[in-house]
């Protein structure tokens, strides 16, 4: 099969970026990273030549541009079924489905509240609002995702599905963010940090040359 490019952004910040890189490392599907530096004067110029919205990330594969991130994972679904991308069971796999999208589409207060910052020290911030509904309703989704269905392993749906990868950038935001974390809530978030894909990603993450952003800044 021919060689797939996945263009990312800064691993310390970029959350779309995370999404698709950590299921196809996860899941050990080969490709070449390239990358584009956000926050430049250059960005959009050099994001125009790769990206059809100006955004990344993007999947170069056979000639084709798959853009969004929850098209890629459809698209890596569709040549690789037996990664089991979605859960096999059709219940358990409308929610993950809907979870997944649920997640692409919403959180805004909790995602601008608590931006991905994986130079950030760990320290409690309290959501207010709608930001805390947000947390809340997060909560909710991975108690009913592991009450339902994850009996057979650690994640969401037991084995690493679509959903977890939609969802890790939201558990870096718990971990540095969220301070003392209920047990369930907090062995859901150390399982995805635990994966070889997440501790590679932070630790480039940490290699970063860039000063942005600084351990302390908040978006």
């Amino acid at each position: 099969m021919s060689e797939f490019v996945l263009y990312i952004a800064n691993k310390c910040f970029s959350s779309w970026s995370l999404r698709p890189w950590v299921a196809m490392r996860h899941l050990d599907i080969p490709f070449r990273e390239e990358f584009v530096r956000l926050r430049r004067p250059e960005t959009a110029a050099n994001l125009a030549k790769i990206s059809p919205t100006g955004q990344v990330p993007v999947l170069l594969h056979n000639g084709r541009i798959i853009w969004e991130t929850l098209a890629i994972l459809e698209y890596l679904n569709d040549l690789f079924p037996e990664k089991r991308l979605w859960p096999a069971n059709i219940e358990a796999r409308a929610l993950a489905r809907s979870v997944a999208t649920e997640m692409h589409s919403g959180f805004r207060e909790l995602r601008y509240g608590w931006p991905m910052n994986l130079r950030r020290p760990k320290a409690h911030k309290a959501m207010q609002g709608e930001g805390d509904d947000n947390r809340r309703r997060i909560e909710a989704i991975w108690r009913e995702c592991r009450e339902r269905y994850g009996q057979g392993g650690p994640f969401l749906f037991g084995h690493f599905t679509a959903a977890d990868a939609m969802y890790a950038p939201v558990v870096t935001r718990f971990d540095t963010y969220g301070g003392d974390l209920e047990p369930d809530i907090r062995a859901y978030v150390d399982a995805v940090l635990d994966t070889p894909a997440m501790r590679h990603w932070y630790a480039e993450a940490a290699k970063e040359p860039w000063p942005e952003p600084g351990p302390h800044e908040q978006d």
